[in-house]
């Protein structure tokens, strides 16, 4: 089955890499783990120096090199096709190089509200420029950008780890009234945002960037240094199966936004 997967990645890649403005393409880890897993997709990313063909021309030139897709459609934005072949879910997401290289120059230099931009989106359009497999480049512009991002000054970081905290600080406090006024909904959206910033803040204080929410959790786990005591607290947020109030869960949540606050 992998090699079916890798045949289809590479047949994928040769209707793409045909096109003018492409400058890359990559494959997202999600491609990378077994077709049985609930979580998988053939994710596939062109990095296109110019507007990709309208999806009616990308669909027809899949068919050529894959057969029909099926269950074709394309975004609003017409930057993300999804389909199937042959039973595996498709992705193909088209991304603006010279956004990417402008994102990139402001985030190295002086412009420190640039981090701004990343308090609700995070870091995993960096994380895939990083992580992802190269199946096709056209330059060696994909080797500078993951140079350039393994550079970034403290600044950025020092700055994105303030954003991240202040999301992580809003969400407890709304965490808090949710406990004790008893409103289920709002708890639940507030527990979950508190998760995603502290653990947001932590992948900033260690330097690395976010991956995707499905492999948080493990990567938490593979961080330099985390603040002490930080994962019992973490499992017993996570653990639907604990016999604690919502109040307790709160006061959880107060120790780990406490150690986060003063980890560096």
């Amino acid at each position: 089955m992998k090699r079916k997967v890798e045949r289809l990645a590479q047949s994928i890649t040769e209707a793409i890499s045909a096109w003018a403005t492409v400058e890359c393409v990559t494959l997202g880890e999600h491609s990378e783990s077994d077709v049985l897993d609930p979580y998988f997709a053939l994710v596939v990313d062109a990095y296109m120096r110019d507007a990709p063909p309208t999806p009616e021309e990308r669909q027809a030139d899949f068919a050529k090199v894959v057969g029909q897709p099926g269950a074709f459609e394309s975004s609003a934005s017409r930057s993300k096709d999804r389909f199937f072949i042959d039973g595996l879910p498709v992705r193909v997401e088209y991304k603006n190089v010279a956004m990417i290289d402008d994102v990139i120059a402001r985030c190295k230099g002086p412009d420190s509200q640039i981090v701004w931009i990343f308090k609700n989106s995070g870091t995993y359009m960096f994380y895939r420029l990083i992580n992802s497999r190269v199946l096709y480049r056209k330059s060696e512009w994909l080797n500078e950008v993951r140079r350039d991002l393994s550079g970034f000054p403290a600044s950025f970081w020092e700055g994105l780890r303030d954003a991240f905290l202040s999301k992580m600080e809003h969400y407890l406090a709304d965490l808090g009234a949710a406990s004790f006024s008893d409103d289920g909904y709002f708890y639940d959206v507030s527990l979950a945002g508190f998760i995603r910033y502290a653990a947001a803040a932590l992948f900033t204080a260690n330097k690395r960037f976010e991956p995707s929410h499905r492999y948080v959790s493990a990567q938490l786990r593979t961080l330099r240094s985390l603040p002490d005591d930080f994962y019992g607290r973490w499992e017993t947020l996570l653990r639907p199966d604990l016999d604690i109030s919502r109040n307790q869960k709160y006061e959880v949540a107060e120790l780990i936004a406490r150690s986060v606050l003063a980890f560096r």
